[in-house]
């Protein structure tokens, strides 16, 4: 016998938001604190989007993003209103670098063990990408007057105009192609890698992991989340997937599978990528459509293996690798605030992700873990825990970490990607300036997409529903 279905939950809001990780929370959070009646309507089971901290076989993870820099001043400036504490990456010791021949070289400091003419190419083109950051900045890149010529070239062809020493050119490009883009060089453009540059301060940031990976927080970057969700209680809505948004002058409606929501506005807090998984009457307009199959998510395996002890301590080494030609791109130590316990996290990205998941998945743990044993021992191979994360295969993600624009699609629609339609406001780390594609970006969208709002005329409050 079939349990009767819960009756739909009707509710008259100011404001709906769609989406409870960091950008739609923190939305929420601001127009509450505004006097502004919100409900948040989230599809999955918890909060946090993509950031999210769990216990997986007994070992307590970050699944999703967790990563702060000394530059996120709005993620930083939140941990300290919430009261939360942070914590250093472990870092002491050396790095290990794996050249594209296979050789394994020990090294200190933030570059890596090159040959000079090596090195000196990869200093000339990290300042030259430096300066580009520095003149075309994060906030219009496609407003800029060379902007075309750069988003018209993908970042490996525009690396190897500048410079004919193949090494330079990949290790340059790991940093924004499988360190953060997570797609292949040549399937995005030199605009686009200069965008990520200059969101991050500049490309000599990206590529400085003691910069770019600098504390993580106590309780895991949920926690983030999760709190600003406790302020905003039952305004948070789970497990209820939003299917349409029928608008006109008057506001929106906006129907989930649990709850529908009358408002004067709607903040779409979700990746770009999920928002033709919502019905719209009337349609969005056709511009809306284009600029959506232009922008879409990379692919990375983030590699989670647990050891009974941080063995790669005790030979000296910080547990961080790099390789732009091995299966594991990037390895570090990401053992866990007062564990006793070694972890360490490494990304498969792009085209290697493609490989590895083509693979049964022993197979592909053992490759992976073979990756990982090239650059600390032995001992890698045999982890207590394993876990890979795939947030490829998350419905309500689909690929990580945030959305990028194909060849010239940043110049032609990226004046587009935050204009309201209607009453309809976009708001996530994928459309963000300073801070893209982390958690610092979506919280500054959030927060400004809510200042946006709270700008608008007012208009008679809709409040709780009792």
């Amino acid at each position: 016998m079939h349990s009767p279905q819960p009756t739909p939950l009707n509710l008259d809001r100011d404001v709906v938001v769609v989406g409870a990780g960091p950008a739609g929370l923190m939305a929420a959070r601001r127009l509450s604190k505004a006097g502004v009646g919100v409900a948040v309507l989230e599809a999955r089971d918890r909060v946090g989007g993509r950031t999210w901290s769990d216990t997986v076989d007994g070992a307590w993870l970050e699944i999703g993003g967790q990563w702060v820099s000394p530059d996120q001043s709005e993620l930083l400036a939140l941990l300290d209103e919430l009261g939360m504490e942070t914590y250093e990456r472990y870092r002491d010791g050396d790095s290990v670098y794996i050249s594209p021949d296979g050789t394994r070289t020990r090294y200190a400091g933030d570059r890596f063990p090159v040959g000079g003419k090596t090195a000196d190419e990869m200093e000339r083109l990290i300042q030259l990408l430096d300066a580009l950051s520095a003149e075309i900045g994060a906030t219009e890149p496609w407003a800029h007057p060379r902007a075309r010529e750069l988003d018209t070239i993908s970042f490996h062809h525009w690396l190897r105009r500048q410079s004919d020493d193949e090494e330079a050119c990949q290790n340059v490009g790991l940093f924004i192609a499988g360190g953060m883009l997570t797609k292949p060089a040549h399937a995005f453009s030199a605009l686009q890698a200069v965008l990520m540059a200059a969101s991050a301060g500049s490309f000599s940031h990206l590529v400085d992991e003691d910069f770019i990976l600098d504390r993580r927080v106590v309780g895991g970057m949920q926690s983030v989340s999760e709190a600003m969700a406790a302020e905003l209680g039952d305004d948070v809505h789970l497990s209820t997937p939003v299917r349409a948004v029928r608008w006109d002058e008057a506001g929106v409606t906006v129907v989930s599978d649990r709850v529908t929501v009358r408002a004067r506005k709607v903040i779409m807090a979700v990746p770009p990528n999920l928002y033709t998984r919502v019905s719209y009457d009337p349609p969005l307009p056709r511009r809306q459509h284009q600029l959506h199959q232009h922008f879409s998510l990379g692919l990375v395996i983030k590699v989670h293996a647990v050891y009974e002890t941080p063995f790669w301590r005790e030979d000296g080494l910080s547990g961080t690798g790099f390789g732009a030609g091995e299966l594991v791109q990037e390895v570090y130590d990401n053992t866990n605030h007062g564990d006793t316990r070694g972890t360490l996290v490494a990304f498969v990205s792009d085209e290697k992700a493609d490989a590895a998941f083509a693979l049964p998945a022993l197979e592909r743990r053992r490759r992976i873990l073979e990756s990982l044993a090239s650059y600390l021992g032995d001992r890698a191979l045999e982890p207590v825990v394993y876990h890979e994360s795939d947030w490829g295969s998350e419905e309500w993600t689909r690929g990580a970490y945030a959305a990028s624009f194909d060849l010239g699609g940043l110049t032609r629609y990226g004046a587009d990607q935050r204009t309201p339609v209607g009453p309809i406001h976009w708001a996530s780390s994928d459309l963000a300036a300073e801070g893209y594609q982390h958690v610092e970006g979506a919280l500054r969208m959030g927060r400004a997409t809510a200042e946006e709002l709270l700008g608008e005329p007012a208009a008679p409050s809709r409040g709780h529903a009792p």
